[in-house]
């Protein structure tokens, strides 16, 4: 495997014992993992076999759970406490899944509500409607391990840091069983316990799929258990050891050279895949940065995070005038030719976990670990300074 080192304390040893995994999170990097998303990926590839399960559900009767082939079948009535509320938000709190997956249960028409299909998710309910829900199994995942290309930045006997490259998914999930950053780790690892057969072993944090940068991976599970408070605690803006820092382009560039965000965060009222700072309630979420470089039209920013909301980075910067270059979700095409060029050519959102320090759990030691900027955003800002 290709190997770079960067930081103080300890060589690389492969084949190492890989028990259990942290993916340092970035604003983008989703450290909210809890919010169900995958949970729904999974359960979607079953919602067809749930549909011919749910002709079925109708000829059965009262409250409680059935067992329909691939699918599970839920009845109950709207209680006085439940009625008034929307559809989608009373299922998934009565079925205990996230609201996305209630949502898409109800467009696949594999709820009823008083014997007929909802007109739309968020219909007010009424006290004493029947309810009945089909929800179809999640299909397993099997994790092969596999021999793919996998940086190391640093590694000891307890714990590894990833260059996670662009493109790389770090877990399985619904659409992506293989080439993922945890088949790459079950290849790297030796000893495999705890973390063989698991579709997400101890990942508790992850990037997304499209940035690139350093993710610590622990290989045990009192260095997890520390990590994962570490992160708990820094993401909820308490003191932690961790700082991270992150390289991104920004089109068009912040008006000002630095500045900090302090602001709730939840997701878009409308758009729901997305987040947004411009929330009435919500998490608190704080990103510093700073201007690097400008160029025409665009400019290099280092960012600092005390918390790590899903996608903060991306969503701060765009909420406050400056998306990030070729930022798909909350970008837009850049109106100048030769930066709709470079956004193109880019293909991801121009984000980067550059730097990473914390403590190290078992030995005390301050670690700095570096991830160098990839070849493609290099290549960019050697064509926007060639612009200038």
């Amino acid at each position: 495997m290709n190997r770079e080192h960067e930081g103080r304390g300890g060589d690389a040893r492969a084949g190492q014992p890989c028990m259990t995994a942290v993916a340092e999170a970035d604003g983008d990097a989703a450290t909210d993992v809890a919010d169900g998303a995958d949970a729904a990926d999974a359960t979607t590839d079953g919602v067809d076999a749930a549909a011919d399960a749910a002709d079925a559900a109708d000829a059965a009767d009262g409250d409680g759970e059935d067992e329909l082939g691939g699918a599970i079948r839920h009845q109950w009535t709207i209680t006085d406490e439940q009625a008034g509320g929307r559809l989608d938000v009373v299922l998934a709190a009565q079925l205990a899944v996230p609201r996305t997956l209630a949502q898409r249960l109800i467009e696949a028409e594999l709820v009823t509500l008083a014997g007929r299909p909802p007109k739309k998710a968020g219909q007010r309910v009424r006290a004493g409607e029947p309810v009945i829900a089909v929800v179809p199994r999640p299909t397993p995942l099997e994790v092969v391990a596999e021999d793919l290309p996998l940086p190391i930045l640093y590694e000891d006997a307890h714990l590894v840091v990833v260059d996670k490259p662009a493109g790389m998914v770090v877990h399985p999930a619904a659409g992506h069983s293989r080439g993922t950053m945890v088949n790459a780790l079950l290849f790297h690892c030796r000893d495999l316990s705890g973390i063989g057969g698991v579709a997400r072993p101890g990942i508790v944090h992850r990037l997304d799929k499209d940035t690139s940068g350093a993710m610590v991976v622990s290989k045990d599970d009192v260095t997890h258990a520390s990590l994962a408070a570490e992160l708990a605690r820094k993401s909820a803006g308490g003191v932690s050891s961790i700082r991270r820092e992150y390289l991104a382009i920004a089109c068009p560039a912040p008006p000002q050279d630095r500045g900090t965000y302090r602001t709730l965060y939840g997701r878009h009222p409308v758009h729901r895949q997305r987040f947004s700072s411009k929330v009435s309630r919500g998490k608190h979420a704080v990103t510093h940065w700073q201007v690097v470089e400008r160029f025409a039209g665009a400019a290099l920013v280092s960012l600092r995070l005390e918390t790590g909301r899903t996608h903060q980075i991306r969503v701060h910067a765009a909420d406050h005038g400056w998306p990030l270059l070729a930022d798909a979700v909350y970008g837009h095409r850049p109106a100048d030719p030769a930066l709709a060029q470079l956004a193109a050519a880019l293909g991801r959102q121009a984000l980067h976990a550059h730097v990473l320090a914390f403590v190290h759990p078992r030995t005390g030691q301050e670690l700095e670990i570096q991830s160098p900027l990839p070849a493609d955003l290099a290549r960019v800002l050697a064509a926007l300074r060639a612009m200038r």
